[in-house]
């Protein structure tokens, strides 16, 4: 007999609906695969086999030919266990077929019978619900994954003898009930308290300017002076994650396979933070089958690069393109896919290779070719691309053991809300924006005009600094967000005059 199972096999972040056809015949017993199987794909052969009769079925000792469709699709990883193993066992007549149609399954199969959950469950659901698919058929450590999606029923089973009872008796089980939004209302900001930051208060009003515009960011100062301390921090002023965001931000986290443990929504904002040591294909993505690199994996949320002057300049250029388009497409001769990255980047560094150069109580040892092949690093086109650039000074000994904590996140977290909220009413006309970083020139024009004080302070520092278009158009994002904290709706001097002191460590000397 003949049968076909509905799965799914994810390409990027996207899923592709997959059948898996079972045909059992006469001839010498054997199981061939067929349609690009990956090894782990191969491999499901012998667990199959193992499975069905370690769970107390009969495998058919006769012909089995296995047609992954279609044919062209490379299908990777241990997800086609269960839907090989259901269609074997319908094809041999040994559970009902009737439902088959409806439902598409997804899982990995132990030797024992038991289902083990597998990677990318959310966004195969997303597709299944918009190609009309009943419900999804998982593993019981993926139902609740599945289940963020509404409208669309999602049954967990702990093992494949469960399986098959409910395509015999589908009237004795219930779909897994899972309510995303409510699930985010009991999110808690677990990050580092801001309050504990003594003084610093131009850094702390950088940071406070980043979350609620998402501009990027740099801190430059000598060693122990608080910028990784202070970065650190960044995301407990964020705002929480919108259903519609908490939705994207899971879908990358579950194609990357680190949900496994969750089973939920990411009700967090990612904060991702790779050694310097990173290659260029682990930041943006890649590989022979390409997979969500750091970028993508801080979408929505923060890529924090501490000590960013020892990362290698080739690696640094590759954030270029992404930090100006918030996605990167990885282009391989199979195939060519395209991952979000729309992420707020957060960089640290020493002034010089000493670290002490500016610093006002121990001196700098470099010269100044040293300090300058220091800072050659960092192209310029990359650092016209980080919008507020701070210089962090050490606390003086009076200021470490007298000066109070400073102000809580929580009432940070409340000024950056109202302040993205005025730009959300602004965005109304153009729902794709999500904050004034993300702005184009068009935008600029509509929304940032200058009076004449503002516009000859803005000529002067262009002037005066060598600022490129892309850093003067950075200079009104950075305005336009201080002016939604202190709510004005018109650009006035003192914002303008504010964002350009963000701008006077370009190129570091």
């Amino acid at each position: 007999m003949l049968a076909r199972v509905w799965s799914a096999s994810i390409v990027g972040i996207d899923a592709v609906k997959v059948g898996v056809e079972v045909d059992v015949s006469g001839g010498l017993p054997g199981i061939v695969v067929l349609g690009l199987p990956d090894t782990a794909v191969q491999e499901s052969k012998e667990r199959v086999k193992a499975t069905l009769k370690n769970a107390g079925y009969a495998f058919p000792m006769r012909k089995i030919v296995i047609n992954l469709t279609p044919a062209d699709l490379r299908k990777e990883g241990p997800s086609f266990d269960l839907p090989i193993s259901v269609g074997i066992l319908a094809a041999s007549e040994q559970v009902s077929a009737q439902l088959l149609g409806d439902y598409l399954f997804l899982g990995e199969v132990s030797l024992d019978g038991s289902l083990r959950p597998v990677a990318g469950v959310l966004p195969i659901a997303a597709a299944a619900q918009k190609l009309g698919i009943v419900g999804l058929i998982v593993p019981a450590d993926n139902a609740q994954e599945a289940a963020v999606v509404q409208g669309l029923e999602v049954y967990g089973f702990k093992n494949l003898t469960d399986v098959a009872n409910f395509l015999n008796n589908p009237e004795r089980y219930q779909p897994v009930q899972f309510d995303g939004r409510k699930e985010l209302t009991k999110s808690l900001f677990s990050s580092p308290d801001l309050k504990e930051v003594k003084g610093q208060a131009h850094a702390r009003r950088a940071l406070e300017i980043a979350a609620a515009g998402g501009h990027n960011l740099i801190f430059v100062g000598p060693p122990g002076s608080g910028k990784t301390m202070l970065a650190r921090r960044l995301p407990s002023i964020l705002p929480p994650l919108s259903f519609e965001e908490a939705l994207e931000v899971t879908q990358i986290h579950s194609v990357a396979g680190l949900l496994k443990d969750r089973g939920t929504l990411v009700s967090d904002r990612p904060f991702r933070s790779p050694h310097h040591s990173a290659s260029g294909p682990s930041l943006v993505g890649g590989g022979s089958f390409p997979r969500p690199g750091e970028i993508s994996l801080a979408h929505r949320g923060i890529l924090f690069l501490d000590e960013l002057t020892e990362f290698k300049r080739d690696v640094l250029e590759f954030l270029r393109q992404p930090l100006e388009d918030g996605y990167v497409t990885i282009s391989r001769a199979k195939q060519s896919v395209m991952f979000p990255a729309q992420f707020t980047l957060v960089a640290s560094t020493n002034p010089c290779p000493c670290g002490y150069f500016g610093d006002t109580i121990q001196p700098c040892t470099c010269t100044p070719a040293k300090r300058e092949q220091y800072w050659a690093k960092l192209s310029g086109p990359l650092m016209d691309r980080i919008d507020l650039q701070v210089a962090v000074n050490r606390l003086k000994p009076e200021e470490i053991t007298q000066q109070p904590k400073g102000e809580d996140s929580a009432s940070v977290r409340e000024r950056v809300q109202a302040a993205k909220e005025r730009s959300q009413i602004r965005f109304k006309s153009e729902p794709s924006l999500r904050s004034n970083a993300e702005m184009q020139s068009r935008h600029l024009q509509q929304w940032c005009n200058l009076d004449d004080a503002s516009r000859n302070l803005l000529e002067a520092a262009i002037r005066k600094l060598g600022l490129s278009a892309r850093a003067s158009d950075r200079i009104l994002k950075v305005a336009r967000t201080i002016a939604d904290l202190a709510g004005d709706e018109d650009l006035k001097p003192q914002h303008v005059a504010e964002a350009i002191q963000y701008r006077t460590i370009d190129r570091m000397q």
